[in-house]
């Protein structure tokens, strides 16, 4: 038989019994789809869950600090330290931070507090937002303006409301203009800070400022462990590292890349169940489709076909049943796709797409040939007068 002539006749066989085979391929068509979409968007949302992972504990931040009272010479983080940290692979933002003693006095009462000079990129770097008003970007820093940031607990205490912009408050004898107050997932520490542009702090300040606090944040949690282990070299390359403490939520990284891996571990396990159901499906109606087609097997022997025919039928509608289900799988995969790309606005890579319906295509082929290969040897080997003879 040509090949045409038989791709032509699983096809038609295919489409006639539609209905026995649509459970078999919508579980195929389902784990191909699934398939896809975890090939394709997963590094896509992992980058988009590590953008907001300070919300579970920060484990993607790097706390950098010298411990100034220990060191016999002040330490603080250089400009080339900075470029070198930054240029380590694995690293997405950095922001450098002094820490200072702050005091007010309003309406007559004494209140102090921790006075924290920052960059613009702090917000970022701690997943901070603003609970009310604003926080100071970078042309307050470029600028050298008297702009803060308070703490919820700080802006209580002080002005018994969180809605204060555009209130001005005395901070170390200097009046400041309040843009906002911080909201984020904070420490009792931050929360009862007041927090003021880096080139401010420098300006205005008494006595000397030393930037020798660093937060560097990670691009995805499996960076974390390297860039920490990097860290002292390139330190120790552009200035002293005495005293320099690397502080990593081990603990907390550790939970985190334990529920990763227990949700890809699940995902795929379900997938795989997904083509394996698909597979056992097959073998079911294949099966089948050889028990109601014995006098038709019994005929075609009769006639001259030889058992090689037969197995090349039967074995070519499995697998015309995979690759149908595998292309309403890629059709499915790619409405996901671009679903999940909306959703989380960000929109994977083609070729990752293209790869997924590769192998998506590859797995409904083994699935195919796997499941039915025994129905169809079972096929080729009827005896002839035994297949006619069948009831």
């Amino acid at each position: 038989m040509q090949f045409n002539d038989l791709l032509t006749v699983s096809v038609r066989q295919v489409i006639r019994h539609r209905r026995r085979y649509l459970g078999v391929v919508l579980a195929i068509a389902l784990g191909v789809a699934g398939f896809i979409n975890i090939l394709t968007m997963s590094r896509e949302v992992k980058k988009n869950f590590n953008e907001d992972l300070d919300l579970i504990g920060g484990v993607t931040v790097i706390r950098l600090s010298f411990d100034n009272t220990r060191s016999y010479q002040p330490q603080w983080f250089r400009s080339a330290t900075l470029a070198a940290l930054q240029r380590l692979k694995g690293v997405k933002e950095l922001s450098l931070t002094a820490v200072k003693g702050g005091a007010t006095n309003y309406r007559g009462q004494q209140y102090g507090f921790s006075l924290l000079a920052v960059d613009d990129g702090y917000w970022g770097v701690r997943s901070f937002w603003a609970q009310t008003g604003n926080l100071f970007g970078p042309g307050a820093v470029a600028g050298r303006k008297r702009e803060c940031v308070l703490g919820a607990e700080l802006a209580k205490h002080v002005f018994g409301s969180l809605d204060i912009r555009g209130r001005l408050l005395e901070i170390n004898n200097e009046i400041y203009w309040v843009s906002g107050v911080l909201g984020g997932v904070t420490d009792s520490g931050a929360a009862n800070s007041a927090f003021i542009p880096l080139t401010t702090g420098e300006d205005r300040l008494a006595g000397p400022l030393l930037p020798d606090r660093l937060y560097l944040r990670c691009q995805t949690w499996d960076d974390v462990s390297r860039v920490a282990a990097a860290i002292p070299a390139v330190v120790k390359s552009t200035q002293s590292p005495e005293e320099l403490n690397v502080e990593v939520s081990w603990e907390g990284l550790k939970r985190v890349l334990q529920l990763a891996w227990w949700i890809q571990f699940l995902i795929y396990l379900a997938t795989s169940a997904t083509f394996i159901l698909g597979g056992v499906g097959i073998w079911n109606v294949m099966m089948a489709a050889v028990v109601t087609r014995t006098r038709e097997i019994g005929l075609k022997k009769a006639m001259g076909a030889e058992d090689r025919d037969i197995l090349a039928q039967f074995l070519t509608e499995a697998l015309c049943l995979s690759m149908g289900a595998a292309l309403l799988g890629g059709l499915l995969g790619r409405i996901m796709t671009e679903i999940l790309g909306h959703m989380i606005h960000s929109r994977p890579p083609e070729n990752l797409f293209f790869l997924g319906l590769g192998l998506g295509f590859l797995f409904a082929v083994l699935v195919g040939v796997g499941a039915g290969l025994y129905p169809s040897l079972r096929a080729s080997r009827m005896e002839v007068v035994t297949a006619i003879r069948y009831e």
